[in-house]
Formats: C-alpha cells, sequence, structure tokens
C-alpha cells in the first residue's frame, strides 16, 4: 500500500527530524557533518526550501523549515540523501 501524500500548507514551518537505523550514528566526524550542510544547503535552494533553523546531532537531524511548494521538501530531502549516502 502506497503511502498517504504529506500534508501541505504553502509556506506553513514543517519540523523535520531524520534519524540512523536503530539510532546509528549518521556522522561519524566535523566533515560530514558540512559535507551534510552543504547538500541540504544547496538542494534547498535548487528546490525552493526555506530553512529557518536546524540541528546536527551525530545520530539525528531536526529541520525547521518552511515549502515553497508541495514538492520542495520532498525534492530537497531526496537530493541532499542521495549526495550524502555516495559521499
Amino acid at each position: 500500500m502506497a503511502r498517504l501524500p504529506r500534508y501541505f500548507i504553502p509556506g506553513c514551518p514543517q519540523h523535520i527530524i531524520l534519524r540512523g537505523n536503530n539510532r546509528q550514528a549518521i556522522f561519524a566526524a566535523e566533515a560530514d557533518l558540512r559535507f551534510w550542510r552543504d547538500c541540504v544547503v544547496e538542494a534547498a535552494a535548487r528546490f525552493g526550501l526555506a530553512i529557518h533553523a536546524y540541528v546536527w546531532m551525530t545520530n539525528h537531524v531536526h529541520l525547521l523549515a518552511s515549502p515553497g511548494d508541495a514538492q520542495s521538501l520532498p525534492k530537497t530531502l531526496q537530493s541532499a540523501g542521495r549526495r550524502y549516502v555516495q559521499y
């Protein structure tokens, strides 16, 4: 069964949480954090996601962001995630 579409209100801030599997670390070094940040910032600019605040922890990430359209958030996270996994 397919996942239901994400609820979307244009410009409404959303709290986004990304976690490592089984609370495993997703950032092993400071360079990993910087690369992830760069991936997210570039993708957010490209897809129209306004990031207001963020917290990078070793095993999870919090973002407060407002999507410009219904695809801004998923496209940003998909793009950043794909780049980070290859890294």
